[in-house]
């Protein structure tokens, strides 16, 4: 009998266990018996909890995601309550250090292209996107019509992704300052 308590510890150990594996191996190489060992459980205990690697895939990236709300979260609420501090405070947030964690980053984008082959993991992809897109127009248009607002957001957005997929693909760790620095001139532009 599993002891009280034990699922979220374990839910989370296969999460951590995941990002190091997809970081280390890459998510073509990385088995559900990698992960497993990782963890140290066995790989039925990922079936069990995850229905397999795609469950699991997808149960990371419901982490990362929560993880990024959480920083917008905190960051907004240190902020005023402008329009362009807000914004600021979401691109601050997508250029964290969880989200910029080589092994999250290398998770992230495993993760985009699977959710081309993948429903459960496109429909993922697509409120991810909605959500960014809707916090950004909400925001824009604080100060500027529907249509100059959702133009502005989809740039921005643009803008926040683009940055993030470079920094992804060289070495090394990425540098946010660069990406908010430009991102905070865009903001600014939009909002004259």
């Amino acid at each position: 009998m599993p002891k009280v308590g034990m699922q979220p510890i374990r839910r989370q150990q296969l999460i951590d266990a995941t990002l190091s594996a997809v970081n280390e191996l890459g998510f073509g190489e990385t088995s559900i018996s990698q992960i497993a060992q990782r963890a140290g459980v066995s790989t039925g205990i990922i079936s069990h909890y995850f229905g397999g690697k795609n469950g699991l895939i997808e149960a990371t990236m419901r982490y990362l995601l929560q993880q990024l709300g959480n920083v917008v979260a905190e960051i907004k609420a240190g902020v005023d309550d402008s329009p362009e501090q807000r914004l600021l405070a979401i691109v601050r947030g997508n250029f964290s250090t969880p989200q910029t964690d080589k092994a999250a980053m290398k998770v992230w984008l495993a993760f985009w292209a699977s959710s081309l082959h993948h429903p459960e993991l496109h429909r993922l992809q697509q409120v991810n996107h909605y959500r960014l897109h809707s916090n950004l127009k909400y925001e824009f248009m604080k100060v500027l019509p529907k249509q100059r607002a959702e133009q502005a957001a989809q740039g921005l957005a643009a803008l926040i992704d683009g940055f993030w997929l470079r920094g992804a693909l060289v070495s090394g760790e990425i540098d946010p300052a660069l990406p908010i620095q430009l991102c905070s001139e865009y903001i600014q532009q939009q909002l004259k």
